[in-house]
């Protein structure tokens, strides 16, 4: 941000709220609240009144946590926002429609800023992590985007539920969407399908594609519904790889991301479809003939309080192309 008077203003405001002093590392006191997240200890001595999330969703977990009261602005908006959520939404100042960027960010004067990636943390994006917290502005990133090597990602999501209800003063919320969510995960594991390879597509861009690999929830998803996801072999969230590769696996089962609203070529599901009719290999995959395909709001994919939304969609959609919907 280039105009010091207005960072000056922006540090004076986040001090007035109280929730956190710079880098979020003071001193505990016996109110005080202390998360870890992504690498960094937050400490709050109240619950944040001014929260701004970066991406969709961090917005849609926070509304269905009930704080829409709390949110100075949303941003990233890939889709339509869920209808449950539609209400609460149209209440929120709107900072950008796409990636925010610090200035519309620090005008807002947050005493929070939450994101589901870390990689909205930059110089040309929201700021580092480090240069908010030299202002006061504690940053809470999803724990499913900073993989421990232990704790599988619905977990992982779990305890994002569990921290916001500490930081926020809503344990007994926090809590009771855990628990819902974990009954529902608990559901689709319940139910034996004979194990079947599939292949998540998410997006395309410029004709190449970008699938799950091992590190996101697709991969969970993948394990808790019988599945085995083909390229679990790659440690990354969304690898970019090749429609041969692709055809090379040869997955039983296709599922296709849409992200229609975004407004990208390649981001409607059908679009991802028609490039594999035409591709030369993959064409000639049985799940792209016999039309093993599923599809899936792309926003679901990622973190948020809706994956448990695609996991039941995925189950459901194994089942039917097994006969058995």
């Amino acid at each position: 941000m280039s105009h010091p008077a207005r960072l000056g203003l922006a540090l004076v405001a986040v001090f007035a709220a109280g929730c956190a002093a710079p880098g979020g590392t003071q001193a505990p006191t016996a109110q005080s609240v202390v998360v870890d997240s992504c690498g960094k200890q937050l400490t709050f001595t109240a619950a944040p009144q001014r929260v701004v999330t970066l991406d969709q969703n961090s917005t849609e977990t926070l509304l269905a946590l009930g704080l829409q009261d709390r949110m100075a602005g949303t941003a990233n908006v890939k889709t339509k926002v869920a209808p449950r959520f539609a209400e609460a939404y149209a209440k929120i100042p709107v900072l950008s429609p796409k990636v925010l960027t610090s200035e519309p960010l620090r005008a807002a004067n947050p005493d929070v800023v939450v994101a589901s990636f870390k990689e909205l943390f930059t110089p040309d994006r929201a700021g580092t992590r480090d240069e908010l917290e030299t202002l006061g502005v504690p940053t809470f990133v999803s724990a499913v985007n900073c993989p421990d090597g232990t704790t599988a990602p619905f977990d992982r999501l779990f305890r994002d539920y569990e921290n916001f209800g500490k930081i926020f003063g809503i344990t007994e919320k926090a809590n009771q969407l855990a628990a819902e969510q974990r009954a529902a995960v608990a559901e689709v594991q319940a139910v034996k399908r004979d194990p079947v390879k599939v292949v998540w597509v998410y997006s395309v861009f410029k004709g190449v594609p970008y699938v799950a690999g091992r590190d996101g929830m697709p991969s969970q998803m993948s394990k808790i519904a019988g599945a085995v996801n083909v390229f679990d072999d790659l440690n990354q969230e969304w690898p970019e790889a090749s429609w041969e590769e692709i055809a090379r696996r040869d997955p039983d089962v296709v599922v296709i991301g849409d992200l229609s609203e975004r407004g990208n070529p390649g981001d409607k599901a059908s679009e991802k479809l028609a490039m594999m009719r035409e591709h030369p290999a993959v064409s000639q995959l049985k799940a792209v003939r016999d039309n093993k395909v599923i599809e899936l709001p792309g926003i679901e994919m990622d973190p948020s309080v809706r994956t448990v939304d695609a996991l039941k969609a995925l189950g459901a959609g194994l089942d039917k192309i097994a006969g058995r919907g």
